[in-house]
Formats: C-alpha cells, structure tokens, sequence
C-alpha cells in the first residue's frame, strides 16, 4: 500500500549514551543535536525518561525541552515518555502544561508506564502493576489538564479537591502513548483518541505488534466514539547512514559494541550475535539500517508497505558513531531521504529526465537557432554596406 500522508521526520533521544564519556559534555551535544536537527528540517524530538542503567542519562524530559526549546526556534519536542506511575498525576499535570507555556505550544504530551525495571525497583514499584497504574495516573491527568477539580483516592495518589494551576497554552494539548509489545498502548490510543509512538516497529515481529495494537486502537476508538489519525501514528527505527554501505559500517565501530551490552540487558527485544558480526546482525534482522540513505528509504518504504500510511518516521539516536559522522548521517539524511518522501524534486527530475531524452531534438534546435541568427546577421551586415 502506498503512502498518502505526507510524511513528517524526527528523532527519538533516549539518549543512548555508553557511561564513558564526560555526561556534562553528552547533555550539551544533544542540544546541539536538536539545534542541527531543526536546521536540517526535522520536525520534532522525542525526549525519554530514565533512572538507572548509566546509559539513558535524561531524568526528566521537561527540564531538557525547557533548555532545548530555548536554544530553538521551530522545531517540536515530545517528553518521549513522561512515566506515569512514578509521579503524582497533579504534579504531571502542572509541569506539561507549564512547558507548553514556555515552549509556546511547541510541545506534545508524551506518556508511558515506563520501560525500565531497576526504575520501578528503586521506588518499589511492582513493575506488574506499572501500566494499570499509567491508567489511572492518566484519567487524573486528562481531567485536570481540562479545568476540572478532582477528587481521587486510589492505592497510590489522593487528590482533593485538586486543580491544575496552568490549563495548558494548546488547544488541544498534543498526546501521545508510548506503544511496545503489549495492548495497553493501544488501548488508551483509541480510549482517548490520541497519538501513538511504535518504538516496536522494526523490531524481530515488530511488524505483527504494531499491526495487532493498531488494530486494537482503532477497535477501541470505535467503541469511545473516536477516530484513530494515521498522520498521528509514530514509528520509531534505529539507523546509521554513510556516502557508502562500507563506511556506514566502519562508523559504527565506534559505540555499537558498548550499546549492545547494553540493549541486550534492559530490552524487552533483546538480539543474540551468537559470534556474528553485530552489524550483520542488525542489517539482516531488518531492525536497523546500517548502510545508505538508499538503504534508509528502503527501509521506510518497507514500513509503509506492511503498515500503510502513517505520518512521522522517527529515527533512534544511538552513539553507534562518533558525534561527526552522527551529523553527517542525518545531513545525508535530510539531504536525500526527506526529498524522496515529500517528493520535493518531482518535477525537477521531470524536467531534467525530459531534456535528457530529448536531447537530441533540442540539440538540434539550439543548432538551428544558433544557424539562424548568424544569418540573420550576415543579411544585417549585408543591407548596411
């Protein structure tokens, strides 16, 4: 199936960053990603939320959009999630709709259960109950974002009487559910009639989730009365681009090794090299690009075809590289794969492929115009003496 939405680009910053280098040095460089990112046409940056692990260093979401959205001017950011259930729904409520002020609606509401174990451990969370508690959180959430006072006792939060103290600068306010490998995703999507970012969609079976929980999200939307917007539907993939497929994979030396410890231990979609070369690993799973833009268009092409339409492709940062060939990935990015889906040089490659085939009968012609005028000159030339 062919995509009809046009197709919007962004990048999805956990961060990964292996626990090696400076961590002050590593918070400013992803401002600066963001700063080049909205220089080279990117859309929006999502912004994770993480406690422990040493890689996912951005404990909360809002406080580096506040500091990113200063350093900006356009480009949108997503708390890419909020995890509910480690705060109280009121305090959630007051910073989202504060940083939609300060961003001046450049933020969307992004919300999950949240993805790490040893988050929930040391706050003695049971992680089992980590997304029924996202449900409750977020019917609080969703009530006071829109003026009501609430009173709500549940096993974990009381509100009395509780109002937000800023309703939110956006009308609406853009939200979105974080979807993996479990329905609970979907089911808000469609309960609440709101976006959906698929970090599981290029994943081993990624594809057969994202369609199974978009499908409930559409079930459920139907049933609440609401309408699912694939130019909503997020799709989130990991990839590496280079001039060459040769250099893409040399790039990657740098950092890939120190993610994979990493991912294998805290995903819930962990890969086995079993002895193999990572890279080959990842290219011939189909969960990541590692190769060229061509490879990168391909890629999302496969997408639109097992998925349909959807409206934003959002790649995963990870340091695979170092920081200047990370640029020159998501220049050539921007340069060439942005084109491609926005069809940008349509008619400019009508045109230059029409006078490639017709060059001869043009040639001809410029000759004969070219003739013509000499002799117009020469009769010219002729009349005046």
């Amino acid at each position: 199936m062919s995509a009809s939405i046009p197709l919007k680009h962004g990048v999805f910053l956990a961060p990964y960053h292996a626990p090696r280098e400076n961590p002050t040095i590593m918070l400013r460089r992803d401002i600066e990603l963001c700063i080049l990112l909205e220089k080279l046409g990117f859309h929006e940056v999502w912004v994770g939320e993480h406690h422990s692990s040493g890689f996912e260093m951005i404990a909360s979401p809002e406080v580096f959009i506040a500091a990113a959205a200063e350093a900006t001017k356009r480009i949108r950011f997503g708390a890419g999630v909020i995890s509910l259930p480690y705060h109280h729904p009121l305090m959630v409520a007051n910073r989202i709709a504060q940083l939609d002020h300060l961003t001046m609606g450049r933020v969307t509401f992004g919300f999950g259960p949240g993805q790490l174990v040893s988050d929930a451990m040391m706050i003695g969370l049971d992680a089992n109950k980590a997304r029924s508690r996202m449900a409750e959180a977020l019917d609080a959430i969703m009530r006071l974002l829109a003026g009501e006072s609430v009173t709500l006792e549940t096993d974990w939060f009381t509100l009395k009487d509780a109002r937000a103290h800023l309703l939110p600068y956006s009308d609406p306010l853009p939200m979105a559910v974080a979807s993996a490998i479990t329905p609970s995703g979907g089911k808000l999507a469609g309960q609440y009639g709101m976006s959906m970012l698929c970090v599981a969609a290029s994943v081993i079976g990624g594809f057969d989730v994202l369609a199974e929980n978009w499908k409930i999200a559409n079930d459920v939307a139907a049933k609440h009365g609401n309408t699912m917007d694939a130019r909503n539907l997020r799709l989130v993939a990991t990839m590496h681009i280079a001039e060459t497929r040769e250099k893409a994979r040399e790039n990657v030396r740098f950092g890939l090794e120190h993610w994979a410890t990493f991912y294998d231990v805290a995903s819930n979609n962990p890969f086995k090299s079993d002895g193999r070369d990572l890279v080959d690993v990842l290219i011939d799973s189909g969960r990541a690009v590692i190769g060229t833009p061509d490879d990168a268009v391909e890629m999302i092409e496969r997408m639109q075809r097992q998925q349909g339409s959807f409206g934003h492709f959002v790649q995963q940062h990870v340091d695979w590289a170092d920081w200047e060939a990370t640029q020159k990935s998501y220049e050539l990015y921007a340069r060439f794969v942005m084109p491609k889906f926005a069809k940008s040089n349509a008619n400019r490659l009508y045109s230059f492929n029409n006078i490639v085939e017709d060059q001869e009968v043009q040639r001809a012609k410029r000759l004969e115009a070219v003739d013509l005028a000499f002799k117009a000159h020469a009769a010219q030339s002729a009349e005046q003496k």
